[in-house]
């Protein structure tokens, strides 16, 4: 597998990935779907996009931006998508892998995930695993496709 900076030909399946997670309901605060349109614009407005490709199909991308500006510019954020055809082959540990280096070259200090839900049990185990701290809980911080509220615990790892 390869985890590489997009391109525009990866527009269409980068998309099918992230809508995915965004019409699961349950860990993108997001509620739009992307179009090719708002895709291209959205992807490349972060300060890295990265796709992971497996014999030319893009299985997997994280986004890398930014938490704040000025004096906690220095902390940047991400979010990552694995298409449901391969979860559980460990690609999301190369994603975030791969962001923390890329972070780190891109002259970030921090790496901070504000809004993990808590019942993502695979991630939370996964950013533990690589050496993420939890910063603690936020009661009712998400709401749920379905209306609900859950708790989200923010993370952060320096870089």
């Amino acid at each position: 597998m390869l985890i590489r900076q997009f391109e525009k030909a990866d527009i269409l399946q980068m998309i099918s990935i992230w809508n995915e997670i965004v019409e699961e309901g349950i860990a993108f605060p997001q509620e739009e779907l992307l179009d090719e349109k708002t895709g291209l614009d959205f992807f490349s407005s972060q300060s890295y996009t990265a796709v992971a490709e497996n014999n030319g199909v893009i299985v997997g991308l994280y986004i890398l931006h930014p938490n704040n500006i000025g004096r906690c510019g220095h902390i940047c954020n991400a979010s990552y998508a694995v298409s449901s055809k391969v979860r559980g082959q460990h690609i999301g540990r190369q994603l975030v892998l791969d962001c923390i280096e890329k972070g780190g070259k891109l002259g970030f200090k921090i790496l901070q995930f504000n809004a993990v839900v808590e019942s993502n049990v695979y991630a939370r185990r996964l950013y533990e695993s690589i050496g993420f701290h939890q910063l603690g809980t936020i009661q009712n911080g998400f709401r749920l496709k379905n209306g609900e509220y859950e708790n989200i615990c923010p993370y952060y790892i320096e870089l």
